[in-house]
């Protein structure tokens, strides 16, 4: 008998919970800090705006985290029901809670690559042509939780140099996002810093996409005072990624708007992904599983 109840008091919860998810009123978006707050907001209103008119949604909120943590930690809360996420940020959600969230789609490069680059990029006056010439010189990072802002970089340039980074430069910090990491490199601040890029298209335009692009896009940076002085291994572009309470119907849904959304809207669609890409692709977690070990082997959680 008790356990007929328990079954049934299961049961109860999960149709609750299922009534939630398909009666949703709010749609909560994470978006990973990096840049400024007001341009990630005004970046993503049309997201909202979209989302809104297709879904019938009461509300889309936007909550721009002040460092990907807040993302993450929002992902495993439960408290933001979506969010595009780079794979070493993926990689800290899965290993915490591998039934948190579901990856439904990565982005496409104009190639057709689902891939991009960690580059080092100084400022021309440094007299640094390559990583070679930095040795003894500052780097900057740009968050704990990047792929290509901390994770690749802090695995991979040793690989070059012969020596862990923290032997091989003078100094290393964390400069508090991608955008804050470009101009601490322009501004004088370190010497190097590493930053997300398509890597293709041309130098002078901050390649296709990622947040050289942006930054060259905005005027912020003149790319001709500038100089690329490493790059990484391919990297997985990465996911978007929708939490598991709200069920499969909905990543169905969000998978099929998120992918019409570059034809739909491109303006929209280079706005929230800062750049010019081809549009999404489907993905799956097995896509991360090199990042994942990385992660666990290099910094845990």
């Amino acid at each position: 008998m008790l356990k007929k109840a328990l079954f049934a008091a299961t049961a109860l919860f999960a149709l609750a919970g299922a009534a939630h998810a398909a009666d949703l009123k709010e749609f909560r978006i994470g978006i990973l800090g990096g840049e400024n707050e007001t341009d990630r907001l005004r970046n993503y209103a049309c997201l909202a705006d979209h989302l809104k008119q297709e879904f019938g949604f009461e509300k889309v909120s936007l909550f721009p985290a002040a460092d990907y943590d807040g993302v993450i930690q929002g992902l495993l809360g439960g408290t933001l029901d979506f969010a595009e996420l780079g794979a070493s940020g993926y990689a800290a959600v899965s290993i915490k809670d591998p039934k948190a969230v579901t990856p439904i789609l990565t982005t496409q490069q104009k190639d057709g690559s689902t891939g991009y680059y960690s580059i080092g990029l100084a400022l021309k006056s440094s007299g640094i042509k390559t990583i070679q010439d930095a040795k003894g010189k500052k780097l900057g990072y740009a968050d704990p939780d990047s792929t290509s802002g901390y994770l690749v970089p802090l695995t991979q340039i040793p690989k070059d140099t012969g020596m862990p980074n923290d032997k091989f430069f003078a100094s290393t910090q964390f400069n508090g996002g991608h955008e804050n990491n470009l101009l601490a490199a322009y501004d004088g601040k370190v010497d190097v810093a590493v930053d997300d890029s398509s890597g293709i298209g041309e130098f002078k335009d901050g390649y296709t996409s990622g947040t050289f692009r942006k930054e060259v896009d905005k005027g912020a940076v003149d790319p001709n005072k500038l100089v690329e002085v490493w790059r990484s291994p391919l990297i997985p572009n990465g996911p978007l990624v929708v939490r598991n309470a709200l069920g499969q119907d909905w990543q169905t849904k969000l998978a099929a708007f998120f992918t019409a959304l570059p034809e739909k809207d491109h303006k929209c669609f280079a706005a929230v992904e800062g750049g010019d890409y081809k549009g999404y692709v489907p993905v799956k977690h097995d896509f991360y599983n090199a990042v994942v070990e990385v992660r666990k082997a290099a910094i845990g959680g």
